[in-house]
């Protein structure tokens, strides 16, 4: 397909808006090199995709794939038996971690979601769990490797702690002692050149003996590493390289068991990134309300309610368009800023975005052709006074348009022969829509002229339509009308801003009666089609409200029906079960007097009138649950100032529970709400349950155990540390500031604020902030790290 109708068509513009939608960035080359397609099967896949998508949106969610990088320079390094850095490989484990996510949003038992399209893509993922869980295990971030990553690593950083340890006790030994304190600069160990160092006043260098790393820029400090600490610090540079070497040897084995499943890294890379084009898809279709279109084999087009995507979708007014059905030519004609270039540039838009694989902003049932190629002549200058150039320009186009257009081709003419004598270009007009129609190419061709509303009319095969526009307000509707050609508005506009009446009779006595008849016609054909389609759109309203309120009806008739039945069920069982305990209590109880009847003594005599005493009690007992059903409500009647807006009451004649929404009336009715349904009811159908202050009193309860998990969610979340390092006083205490609460929320005892050492400037900000809050009693104290706690880079505080 020709790319210049991309531009003309702004086809471009659809693929920009598409690519924001895809979360990785080679999911967004795949956007921007999507084009149209011609093969009926491919364009049926691509929507089966977008389809099929967009039910998964709406049934499970929607699903993210960023954070994919392209591996395939890291994947040919594997292939080549090289080893990867950290960052390679933490993005291998991203990439496994998307395929994880995917697999189970596939596999999701939440619906009862049939097979789809998709899924054939998705169990081709190839799950890398065993090497995901090793690469999480060992590498931290891009500059940090787990101590846990092998043994030797651990036993190297345990020997360096333990360096470190002792050149600290030495250093800290050296600058506490009460005879250097004039001696050195700060009180502190610092490190320069990777070297463990004390800063000491120039006049006294020669008091402490070792080698001098640095000095200050006034040069009134220099740092010195002392001769004591020396070997321990080369002990610990010579760990440090251990240390190195090690991590080097752990990427290497992890490299080395990557390169294994190198080909499914490759695979599962590539459908990730297919399937989160197809979800970019989804989600553009997700927000433009856009539905799938039905492919015509024939190339008819019936666009209902159609939307241009890129105009306001909330201010953007609906056409409806047919083509190929009844005609195969339509021709629009109005005045300008009608809307007729709007509706051009929707249907040739709409064609291209269905062929490309995305779903259309129009009303379900939508149908488009399958065109080989659109062509497009649309100019963007709507001035009255066109010149030759243009005009050349444009028949320049039309003349490449003709020569390359044939029967599956879809042609769309913007003002067609406009810009020279009016006689001669509707003659053109005429001539060039007539080879395009014989030769069966549809076409649709907007246009000033008269002439071009009497061709149609007289050909066959070929519709006029029009834009409206309302008189009145002296603005388009942008309403598309098909079978009424647009008529002039100019004596109606000019009236209306007021020009006088016998300059307009003037002009109306120049024009030929039988123009004036023909403006006339149409005008009456266009006011009685407003007429009959307002007509049709209030019946179809009512429908509808009727069709609603007797699926209502019938809901609610099948309801009751339903509980009645249930109820009368569950009654004949009941009523069935106490029977036969009845029956079963006198059987046994005639079983036993008739043996007792044989004996003829005393207690005989008492014992049977035990046995009658006690068949009464029980026969009277079943009686009474015979009668429960009938007392299952208290008995008590209540009066209408018992009920309150908010009461929670149980309906009995509905079985329903609900809530009281308005006082009882003169008649004792109120409004109760029970679910959806609101219905008027009267105080003898109502029992209360549940007083107002009693809900809200269960309220505040639930909202006093909502604020209790809220705490506790905090504590499981909240971390005991905060990194402010290289932000200023400002914005470090604006952090430190929530963050406080928060910890207090979740009951946190002491907290540690890293902020660096640096300068110190940021360190004597916040201890003077800390002074605030503990004036405040928001803490109880603060103090500087401890070594192994962070030493002068972290301050502890106490909440």
């Amino acid at each position: 397909m020709n790319q210049k109708v991309f531009q003309t068509l702004e086809f471009d513009k659809i693929i920009k808006i598409l690519t924001g939608y895809a979360s990785t960035e080679m999911g967004r080359d795949l956007c921007r090199k999507l084009t149209p397609m011609t093969k009926e099967t491919d364009i049926l896949n691509a929507q089966d995709h977008t389809q099929d998508a967009l039910t998964r949106i709406y049934r499970r969610g929607s699903i993210s794939f960023s954070g994919i990088t392209d591996l395939k320079p890291s994947i040919a390094r594997l292939n080549m038996k090289g080893s990867l850095g950290a960052g390679e490989l933490l993005n291998i484990a991203k990439l496994l971690e998307t395929v994880k996510n995917a697999a189970a949003y596939n596999s999701s038992e939440d619906d009862d979601m049939e097979a789809d399209s998709l899924d054939e893509i998705f169990e081709a993922l190839v799950p890398l769990n065993d090497l995901l869980r090793e690469i999480r295990r060992c590498i931290i971030s891009e500059e940090e490797i787990s101590d846990d990553a092998s043994s030797a690593l651990k036993s190297i950083r345990r020997s360096m702690k333990q360096a470190n340890q002792k050149i600290h006790n030495q250093l800290t030994a050296v600058v506490s002692a009460s005879s250097n304190q004039d001696k050195l600069q700060d009180a502190i160990v610092t490190m320069r050149n990777g070297r463990y160092c004390i800063p000491v006043k120039q006049a006294y260098r020669n008091s402490f003996p070792g080698m001098i790393h640095d000095q200050s820029a006034s040069g009134n400090t220099l740092f010195i590493e002392p001769m004591s600490v020396v070997t321990l610090n080369n002990e610990l540079k010579e760990l440090e390289g251990r240390e190195q070497a090690e991590i080097e040897k752990i990427l290497s084995l992890l490299s080395e068991e990557a390169s294994y499943a190198a080909d499914d890294l490759a695979r599962n890379q590539d459908l990730l990134v297919q399937l989160d084009f197809i979800f970019a898809k989804a989600k553009y279709a997700k927000d433009l309300d856009a539905s799938r279109p039905i492919f015509r084999e024939d190339g008819v087009i019936n666009i209902k309610q159609g939307r241009h995507p890129l105009l306001d979708q909330k201010k953007v007014v609906p056409i409806n368009v047919s083509l190929g059905q009844d005609f195969s030519m339509l021709i629009i004609t109005g005045p300008n800023t009608g809307g007729k270039t709007v509706s051009l540039k929707t249907v040739g838009l709409l064609t291209l975005m269905g062929q490309a694989g995305l779903h259309i902003p129009a009303f379900q049932g939508s149908s488009l052709g399958i065109f080989r190629e659109v062509f497009a002549d649309i100019g963007d200058e709507q001035s009255i006074e066109q010149n030759l150039s243009t005009f050349s320009s444009h028949m320049t186009n039309i003349v490449s348009i003709i020569q390359q257009a044939y029967k599956d081709s879809l042609v769309l003419l913007d003002e067609l022969c406009g810009g020279t004598d009016p006689i001669e270009g509707a003659a053109l007009a005429i001539s060039i829509l007539t080879d395009l129609h014989d030769r069966g190419i549809k076409t649709m061709a907007t246009t000033h002229y008269s002439e071009l509303k009497m061709f149609a009319l007289s050909t066959d095969d070929i519709e006029n339509a029009s834009c409206e526009f309302d008189v009145e307000t002296l603005s388009p509707t942008y309403r598309l009308m098909i079978g009424i050609p647009g008529k002039s508005n100019a004596f109606a506009i000019s009236r209306k801003l007021g020009l006088d009446e016998h300059i307009i009779e003037g002009a109306s006595g120049q024009i030929d009666e039988s123009v004036k008849d023909f403006e006339t016609i149409l005008a009456d054909l266009e006011k009685s089609k407003q007429t009959i389609e307002q007509e049709q759109e209030e019946i179809l309203a009512y429908r509808k409200e009727i069709e609603s309120l007797r699926r209502s009806l019938k809901a609610r008739q099948d309801n009751i029906k339903e509980k009645r039945e249930k109820t009368l069920r569950n009654a004949r069982e009941e009523a069935q079960r106490i029977l036969q305990e009845a029956k079963d209590v006198a059987d046994q109880t005639i079983r036993e007097y008739n043996q007792l009847k044989k004996q003829t003594n005393k207690d005989t005599n008492k014992k049977m009138e035990h046995m009658r005493s006690d068949l009464r009690g029980r026969m009277n007992k079943l009686e009474n649950q015979m009668t429960s059903r009938k007392k299952k409500r208290s008995g008590k009647r209540h009066d209408a100032g018992d009920f309150h807006v908010g009461d929670e009451v149980y309906v009995s004649s509905l079985s329903l529970n609900g809530t009281v929404q308005t006082l009882p009336n003169a008649k004792g009715d109120l409004y109760v709400q029970m679910g959806m349904m609101r219905s008027l009811v009267n105080i003898r159908d109502l029992e209360i349950t549940k007083t107002a202050k009693e809900v809200k009193r269960e309220n505040q309860r639930n909202e006093n155990r909502g604020r209790a998990r809220t705490a506790m969610n905090k504590s499981a979340t909240i971390k005991p540390e905060i990194n402010v390092m290289g932000m200023t006083v400002d914005e470090a205490i604006a952090e430190l500031d929530k963050y406080i609460d928060d910890a207090c929320l979740a009951n946190l005892a002491q907290i540690t604020v890293v902020h660096g050492k640096g300068t110190g400037a940021l360190r004597k900000g916040l201890h003077n902030y800390f002074k605030t809050l503990k004036k405040q009693k928001r803490i109880s104290g603060y103090r500087d790290g401890e070594y192994g706690e962070g030493d002068l880079g972290v301050t502890v505080v106490t909440l």
